[in-house]
């Protein structure tokens, strides 16, 4: 990669604190645009231009996030003083709509906790710390690199929370229910203390490698699981628990700022996806917390 990519990246650590699955995001779609037309800080217009025909086989989603990406970083070009012009009119613009995340039922959740919640019933470590993922995915809607990545002094011994370091190495604090808690209790009981390795671990959720456990192992247990429950494996991720538990929350009249919080959301724009609950339980919960609901029509 140029010089020039370079330093815009290490900006976008630095100065806005981007974690680094963005950087690595960036770094892929700034490689490929150089590899395509060279030096992003001196290419033309008209080559830029021909990054749509570079990129006519790629989903809208796709082109859109490259796209983004190189109006970011000609934007920094120009600070800078390495470019005099502004050639992101040249970039492609496709036209999105945003997909709903999956859906998960009462139903499907059930079945999940029950057949984990039988599995961990002999304490066997594996059983007991997949019980305890799942509480956290589902009951306090954490993020698949938070969760992982938990050190184990961020469990407090007395206050029901949980303090995790979200995207950008923004800090947050999450409520942790009951059930979780316990579970929780149960996987330091019988897991970490129990294990040679975890115990001098610094993870909640070590690996055998004395690292943390990997994403990919995340959804690989949680996909089994799912199928040992008997639903579809390709309908369960970790997103999919985080979704269920902000749309679960809507549904029972939780705010919309307070979930942008659990969520740690910096824009509450991305919090909206979130509020696609069926059109009759908007229509109840109009009729029922409604100032004048309780009004007759002639008043």
């Amino acid at each position: 990669m140029s010089a020039a990519t370079d330093a815009f990246l290490a900006m976008l650590a630095a100065e806005r604190g981007a974690a680094a699955n963005t950087l690595a995001a960036y770094r892929r779609d700034l490689a490929g645009a150089e590899a395509a037309i060279g030096d992003l800080a001196a290419a033309p217009r008209g080559a830029v231009a021909g990054l749509a025909r570079e990129w006519a086989a790629l989903a809208p989603s796709s082109v859109a996030r490259k796209a983004s990406a190189l109006r970011q970083f000609f934007g920094f070009a120009i600070d800078e003083g390495w470019r005099g012009d502004d050639p992101s009119g040249a970039l492609p613009q496709p036209r999105l709509r945003r997909p709903l995340p999956k859906m998960l039922a009462h139903e499907d959740i059930a079945a999940l906790f029950a057949r984990a919640e039988a599995e961990a019933a002999g304490d066997d470590p594996a059983a007991v710390r997949l019980l305890a993922l799942i509480e956290l995915l589902y009951g306090s809607g954490l993020r698949a690199s938070e969760l992982v990545a938990l050190p184990r002094q961020a469990v407090p011994r007395d206050a029901p929370f949980l303090t995790v370091t979200g995207k950008g190495g923004q800090v947050r604090m999450v409520p942790v229910g009951a059930r979780a808690r316990a579970a929780l209790a149960r996987w330091l009981a019988v897991g970490v203390k129990g294990t040679a390795s975890a115990s001098t671990s610094r993870f909640l959720f070590p690996s055998a490698r004395g690292q943390h456990l990997s994403r990919v192992r995340l959804f690989q247990l949680l996909k089994a699981l799912a199928l040992r429950a008997g639903l579809d494996p390709g309908a369960i991720s970790p997103h999919v628990l985080r979704h269920a538990f902000a749309t679960h929350l809507l549904e029972g009249g939780a705010d919309l700022r307070v979930l942008q919080t659990l969520l740690g959301h910096v824009d509450i724009a991305t919090t909206q996806i979130y509020t696609h609950v069926e059109p009759a339980r908007l229509v109840a919960l109009v009729n029922s917390r409604h100032p004048l609901a309780t009004r007759a029509a002639s008043d």
